[in-house]
């Protein structure tokens, strides 16, 4: 069974300022999307799809494109940005924007996020074998950062399975959370089956969000059809760190990362 990894690149990092996806972060210029296309290939993906932003189109297939061409059958969407905003409506509509292309079972994840090899791994187990959809958990602890407070959805489980995730901001290093809590980094296991769903809750988002400033996301949209029962979504764990670069400080500790998972032989 065909496998594609979905990738959302069109967000533009606020915070850190500037395209966050092809900062690069490895010995030669890679950015971190770089090295979770090596994970999901050697975890047995067969394309890859990246979701852009048509703007930033000549810049990215220059850089991340051209170097991941040359490693795997790559496609591209494009996320617009509508007529009443100066953003994308969010990362359920960037999913949505995939549903011509992708016609296999997926993953979706940020373009600016580390996971892991070991994640790739088991979700690509888990999409060859299940229908169920999935999400990669961490550690809390794993996710958060030295320099300044994270957002994050804090995962309620039972069975293995997904009950709720609830999005809590501001979180510092030092937290109140107990020790073990889990959180989803956006890292899902889908299938095409979520494409009606999605379209038929962008229908119902426009008609009752605030345009101008709600966001259509794909965690919400997961979380909603976990409640109304029309979906199940298995939580796979993984002792991965998660790494990111929400503010600029945090590049430092990341390169130092990558650096140390060359040594070790992970990547080339």
């Amino acid at each position: 069974m065909k496998t594609s990894l979905v990738i959302m690149a069109a967000g533009m990092g606020s915070r850190f300022g500037g395209l966050k996806q092809i900062e690069p972060i490895g010995p030669h210029g890679e950015a971190i999307v770089d090295y979770s296309v090596a994970d999901a290939i050697r975890a047995g993906f067969d394309e890859i799809v990246f979701i852009i932003k048509k703007e930033i189109e000549e810049d990215f297939k220059n850089t991340v494109g051209k170097r991941i061409e040359a490693k795997a059958p790559v496609k591209y969407v494009y996320q617009t940005m509508p007529d009443f905003r100066n953003k994308p409506l969010g990362t359920g509509d960037a999913v949505l924007a995939c549903r011509d292309v992708v016609k296999n079972p997926f993953a979706v994840i940020n373009a600016d996020d580390y996971y892991g090899a070991d994640a790739y791994k088991k979700i690509h187990e888990h999409l060859i074998s299940e229908k169920d959809y999935a999400m990669v958990s961490y550690e809390l602890s794993k996710t958060v950062s030295e320099n300044g407070t994270v957002s994050r959805g804090v995962c309620k489980i039972k069975d293995g399975f997904l009950e709720s995730v609830t999005e809590f901001k501001n979180i510092a290093k030092d937290n109140d959370f107990p020790k073990g809590t889990i959180v989803s980094m956006n890292f899902w296991g889908l299938n095409p089956s979520i494409f009606d769903e999605l379209s038929k809750r962008l229908e119902v988002f426009k008609k009752t969000a605030d345009l101008e400033n709600d966001e259509f996301y794909i965690q919400a949209v997961i979380s909603d059809m976990i409640k109304e029962g029309c979906a199940r979504v298995r939580v796979l764990k993984t002792r991965d760190r998660w790494y990111g670069v929400t503010y600029k400080e945090d590049k430092a500790e990341v390169v130092r990362a990558i650096r140390k998972f060359t040594a070790e032989g992970k990547y080339e």
